[in-house]
């Protein structure tokens, strides 16, 4: 895509959302941390089913830490990879404690360096939870940074620093949600339901659909 083609892509699915916002339930930066921390290969809505009784439990770094990683794992184990998760989370979170007071940090260098954090993780909690205007790229942005020509990449890197470059810096935050979100409902892996896209018009995709599936 052109840079006018991106910027009106972005605004048309930004039409249909003016305030994005995760769909991960929390309260605090360090429950939308955990909640992160949880979502990797697994959806939200089957993060939002245990966190709730997980925070209730232990809704502190402390809390969380004493509670161990057999204590989390027990509250965790109907998503995917529970068992690495709640080594990460009862890592991460005495780790808040020993190095930063019990308080989620606002760098990436600090975040990256907590067990299970990668540069995804980081980037959400720095964009939702302190307003850095940082783009996480997921499967759902990573397919449509390709399939649509927002910005082509062999990688997510690739595609991060294309979407960080190429979207206006007033768009850039918010736009993280919106491509998730469109991802997620409309530009489908399977089959995107170009016929309901606001944004098609500006879009590259060579193999548009048109026009839903016919149900014989």
């Amino acid at each position: 895509m052109s840079r006018e083609q991106v910027a009106l892509f972005i605004r048309a699915i930004a039409q249909a959302n003016p305030e994005p916002e995760t769909e991960l339930l929390y309260t605090d930066a360090f429950s939308l941390l955990v909640a992160v921390v949880m979502s990797a290969q697994a959806t939200d809505a089957m993060v939002n089913k245990v966190t709730p009784g997980l925070f209730a439990a232990a809704p502190t770094p402390a809390a969380m830490a004493a509670l161990g990683a057999e204590g989390i794992g027990q509250l965790i184990r109907r998503i995917g990879l529970w068992q690495g998760k709640a080594r990460n989370v009862a890592a991460l979170s005495q780790m808040l404690v020993e190095r930063h007071g019990g308080e989620v940090p606002r760098d990436r260098a600090s975040l990256e360096a907590l067990p299970g954090v990668g540069r995804k993780t980081a980037n959400v909690v720095l964009n939702v939870m302190f307003g850095e205007p940082t783009m996480a790229v997921d499967t759902h942005i990573f397919r449509l940074g390709n399939r649509t020509g927002l910005a082509p990449g062999k990688n997510v890197r690739e595609v991060e620093d294309g979407l960080v470059r190429r979207i206006p810096p007033e768009l850039l935050r918010d736009s993280h949600h919106w491509l998730i979100l469109h991802g997620r409902y409309i530009c489908k892996a399977r089959l995107p339901e170009c016929w309901r896209c606001q944004a098609e018009p500006y879009c590259n995709y060579r193999d548009k659909v048109l026009r839903p599936p016919s149900r014989a």
